[in-house]
């Protein structure tokens, strides 16, 4: 878990760095951005998906000035240009949806931050409390349930993957295609958490697949339902789907694993609200636009809710936003900046944003670097959403 967060959070800083220093320039490239700055774009972006071209990649930046665009690597289908319209897995940026698809139901009143999931689930789940082991705490203090917000922030004491899968289940063509709520429900049912609810850190997969499924029962419709009425929808995302048009299967880049095999979408039934969304950079951009404040967006409200929720953690320089976290690159271990961690704007939003786009595998080995960044040069501040 340690190498994957770090992981991540490496790329995503590399590629913010880039925009601040040296996206601008007086001569443009092909690509939109200024040189050098797209030499130095397309060298890290080869260098985050591989040397080896088979593996796909994009870098979008998004500020005040527009949009740039550029792509390294082929997209694994003959004539199927790397352009905007290719479509991708996001694996977890999903999250980001799952978290505005909170907040808008929080809105609408349909729900709140702190309502207990168990409230939205089938009666026959028994989610258990966190068991008390230690003489300093007392019976009298009773653990709180898993709430909504816990889900959102990774502060539930899940665990990332349900420990009902096969142990090698990440090695399997389409690891959570089997994977049915039944035994999600069996797994929650029978998992009794380490850690009280709001009092621990962790990446989980499962807290957001839990979520999404919390939500659409609260709505009555199924989670792709749900996300294309409440975000899609609003957004004008015609491209934006779990179930693949005619159209986004023919602009689909070719994943490929790390032998540079062919393989086939990852399909996420029980957890849809963790990884299963497909899209495109084009509608990400328009995503990100509307989250910057750069358009206007009938979802203005639940955005800047989404941006401006945060909880604190446990660990060093890091906080939990609703759909990420965030931190201080300039902070000590232990120092508390939580005020000037907030983002500042209209939306709490910096003014430039990057989206890395990767058809990289999503496994143990090779963690898929799908993800948005969002950076204020001004503040040294980045949001990473994964």
């Amino acid at each position: 878990m340690q190498r994957r967060e770090f992981l991540l959070g490496s790329i995503g800083a590399g590629v913010v760095g880039l925009r601040g220093n040296a996206l601008t320039g007086d001569v443009p490239s092909r690509d939109g951005f200024a040189e050098p700055a797209a030499d130095l774009v397309r060298a890290a972006l080869k260098q985050t998906v591989g040397a080896r071209e088979k593996v796909a990649g994009m870098v979008v930046v998004v500020d005040e000035a527009g949009t740039r665009m550029t792509s390294y690597g082929n997209s694994g289908v003959p004539n199927l240009a790397m352009d905007g319209d290719t479509v991708f897995e996001l694996m977890s940026i999903t999250k980001v949806l799952t978290s505005l698809l909170l907040a808008d139901m929080a809105a609408r009143g349909e729900v709140a931050f702190e309502d207990p999931v168990a409230k939205y689930l089938p009666p026959s789940v028994m989610l258990h409390e966190y068991a008390r082991t230690h003489e300093h705490e007392h019976e009298y203090s009773k653990p709180r349930p898993i709430t909504l917000l816990d889900l959102a922030t990774y502060t539930s004491g899940l665990p990332n993957m349900p420990g009902n899968l096969p142990p090698d289940w990440y090695a399997h063509p389409n690891p959570m295609g089997d994977y049915t709520e039944a035994k999600l429900y069996e797994f929650l049912s029978s998992y009794v958490p380490k850690y009280e609810p709001g009092t621990h850190y962790e990446y989980a997969n499962l807290s957001f697949g839990l979520l999404g499924l919390a939500l659409a029962r609260r709505a009555g419709k199924s989670y792709e339902d749900l996300l294309i009425e409440r975000v899609c929808g609003p957004l004008g995302l015609a491209h934006t789907r779990i179930t693949l048009t005619g159209e986004m299967r023919r602009h689909l880049v070719q994943g490929h694993d790390l032998d540079l095999k062919p393989t086939q979408l990852w399909d996420w039934p029980a957890m849809p609200g963790a990884g299963y969304v497909r899209s495109t950079a084009n509608d990400l951009t328009i995503f990100l636009k509307a989250c910057m404040g750069l358009a206007p967006t009938p979802l203005s409200a639940p955005l800047g809710r989404l941006l401006t929720t945060r909880k604190t953690t446990p660990l060093p320089e890091r906080m939990s936003g609703s759909a990420g976290s965030s931190r201080h690159p300039m902070e000590k271990p232990g120092e508390d900046r939580t005020e000037k961690r907030k983002l500042p704007g209209s939306l709490a939003c910096p003014p430039a944003a990057t989206l890395l786009l990767v058809s990289r595998p999503n496994d143990a080995a090779a963690p898929s670097c799908s993800r948005i960044s969002f950076g204020n040069p001004s503040m040294r501040v980045r949001l990473i959403w994964a």
